[in-house]
């Protein structure tokens, strides 16, 4: 039997911090495949609504996607589901901490 990704049932990371959705690694090409109303203003991140990213919807801890998944930025491709950055996302919505598989 499959196991369902613990990443849809989540959203934490992409709820966590306006200042933490910013964009690293990218170059103009792929930045140039995300649309418009996603990027913020100055154009080094993720446009947020408060913590929130905008191109998040669903419920945190019950039901997320992305809009953007398969072209979002390399920032919201490393954090992994109970990593560090996993761990302190999932505590601030009171979520409890994903066990990590060795």
């Amino acid at each position: 039997m499959a196991t369902e990704n613990p990443c849809q049932a989540c959203g934490a990371c992409c709820f966590y911090s306006e200042n933490w959705p910013r964009f690293t690694t990218e170059d103009d090409a792929a930045l140039d495949l995300i649309p418009l109303e996603y990027v913020n203003a100055r154009q080094s991140g993720m446009r947020c609504d408060g913590d929130r990213c905008s191109a998040l919807s669903g419920k945190i801890g019950v039901a997320t996607s992305c809009a953007i998944y398969a072209i979002r930025p390399e920032v919201c491709r490393t954090c992994m589901p109970g990593d560090a950055e996993c761990a302190v996302a999932r505590r601030r919505h009171g979520l409890p901490v994903l066990a990590v598989e060795p």
